[in-house]
């Protein structure tokens, strides 16, 4: 009886199909582990970015409008020059609150970026939260894209010891602040693009689904962002 020799490579096709075949059968999913991984970094990030923004004196500005945002959206860290759309840009979270059931939803994966960002306040970095202050502006964040400055409006949010938030801009969809080398102040996202990133937020949620899906129906959670949904909740219960 002559013996069969298989080669390395047909043993790895073998496996593969082995493989492929089984998880064809058992309904097994295969889970990317890297988008996986940057997903849950990117909301521990973000998490990490709204406590600093809740904690600082300066942001009274901010704490005050958040009671009544709509949604908020949290960028950990934006840079100049970072690969996203070949400009600057980063990768955000959004969560969406619910006046019905008083509740937030999310978070859903975006990318965030623009041929150069106005950092106002000097440095090549900045952790960026914009509050959604209207309908109009929930709605657009639910697109595949949205332009800032053109598909909905976008202000500065006031930032300083004692500034009350009714000093703010609020007539706009949208109200930026951001923080850059340890300094509060403002950055001009004036036409900058926001994108869903469709595969991290399958990778988060296991199957895939829409900002829609995650904000507005509710058909997903995520154990692991609660942390964030309670700081949250925290922030705009505040009295």
């Amino acid at each position: 009886m002559k013996k069969i020799i298989l080669r390395p490579c047909i043993l790895l096709s073998i496996t593969f199909i082995f493989f492929i075949t089984l998880f064809s059968f058992t309904g097994v999913k295969i889970v990317y582990g890297d988008d996986s991984m940057d997903t849950r970094h990117l909301v521990d990030k973000a998490r990490l970015t709204l406590e600093s923004f809740i904690k600082a004196r300066e942001m009274e500005g901010f704490r005050g409008l958040a009671k009544n945002a709509k949604g908020i959206f949290i960028a950990p860290q934006i840079l100049k020059g970072a690969v996203i759309f070949g400009a600057s840009g980063g990768s955000g979270i959004l969560v969406v609150h619910d006046p019905k059931k008083n509740t937030w939803a999310g978070p859903a994966f975006y990318t965030l970026g623009e041929a150069s960002f106005g950092l106002q306040i000097g440095g090549e970095a900045a952790e960026v939260i914009m509050l959604i202050m209207s309908d109009r502006g929930v709605s657009a964040m639910l697109s595949n894209s949205v332009k800032l400055g053109a598909d909905v409006g976008i202000a500065m949010g006031p930032v300083g010891v004692g500034i009350d938030a009714s000093t703010a801009n609020v007539s706009a969809d949208i109200v930026t602040f951001s923080m850059s080398k340890g300094l509060y102040g403002g950055i001009s996202l004036e036409g900058a693009f926001i994108k869903t990133r469709n595969g991290w937020n399958k990778a988060y949620y296991g199957k895939e689904v829409t900002p829609t899906d995650i904000l507005i129906k509710g058909n997903v959670k995520n154990p692991h962002a609660s942390t964030l949904i309670e700081q949250i909740k925290t922030l705009v219960e505040a009295k």
